[in-house]
């Protein structure tokens, strides 16, 4: 009989496992020594057991066997493979926590058994910083007690939603990649301050602080985005020119219509 020692293993030590597992740590859910990482990659190995001092294995099996808990944080494209190693590793008595985007819960559970208690979560890249937010749903055999666990540990680093599988894509689509869309619009604002004359460092600057102030606005205010941005817009000013032009060319259209375009791309994927 396999003894389960460890509270949780990471089946991935990237970039995001490894905000998760500081969120952990820092909130105290569970100790370091009570965790345990795998990842081919020697480098992140050496991360995870030189700056968290969570012990890192090049065998994801060998992690799984020896935990209660396992997060799935690998590519999309290398989830197969993954879960064909784990099979083994992983009984009905083991909770699967999955961010790997455009994978389902029955995907999973088809992989490892029928009956494994898979938890869906996409997060997002704020999360590096304690202010991710991700969204949870839970498999068909996930209980009530995995969905606690999963939103305590998600709610470590940023804001928790719990959402029905079936909205996966949309969220993906809007949350997930969301923070390359304000990445691009900094990029787009500073291109246009360049052209209006401004030197590329200060462009890049008054871009990226604006864009942090009125984040930070948003945040603390209980006023929606629309009545903070007509406070804005004075009639006839600056603001109310710049807003018109969007508006003419459709800027609500074209927002939409990008995010269909991930939701859809989300589709192929999950067909794969």
């Amino acid at each position: 009989m396999i003894k389960r020692d460890l509270a949780l293993g990471f089946i991935g030590a990237g970039n995001m496992a490894e905000a998760i597992g500081r969120g952990i740590l820092a909130a105290n859910i569970y100790r370091a020594e009570q965790m345990l990482a795998a990842d081919p990659n020697p480098q992140r190995r050496s991360l995870f057991a030189d700056q968290l001092h969570i012990s890192a294995l090049p065998d994801s099996a060998a992690v799984a066997q020896r935990c209660q808990a396992i997060l799935l944080a690998v590519k999309p494209q290398m989830i197969g493979p993954v879960l064909e190693q784990l099979r083994p590793a992983v009984s009905p008595d083991v909770l699967v926590i999955s961010i790997v985007a455009a994978v389902s819960t029955d995907f999973i559970s088809r992989h490892l058994q029928p009956s494994t208690r898979v938890v869906r979560v996409m997060p997002n890249t704020p999360m590096l910083v304690g202010a991710g937010t991700s969204a949870l749903a839970p498999g068909k055999s996930a209980t009530d007690a995995d969905m606690t666990l999963a939103i305590k540990i998600f709610g470590s680093c940023g804001m928790v939603l719990q959402i029905h599988e079936s909205a996966m894509n949309a969220v993906t689509s809007l949350s997930g990649s969301g923070p390359a869309y304000v990445f691009y619009l900094c990029e787009a604002l500073a291109h246009a301050g360049e052209q209006l004359g401004l030197s590329p460092v200060d462009a890049q600057l008054l871009a990226r602080q604006t864009i942090i102030g009125a984040g930070t606005l948003l945040a603390k205010s209980s006023e929606s985005a629309t009545l903070l941005r007509q406070k804005v817009t004075s009639p006839g000013g600056f603001t109310q020119a710049a807003i018109e032009t969007m508006e003419a060319a459709n800027y609500f259209a074209l927002i939409t219509s990008a995010l269909q375009a991930a939701a859809r791309r989300g589709d192929v994927l999950a067909q794969k």
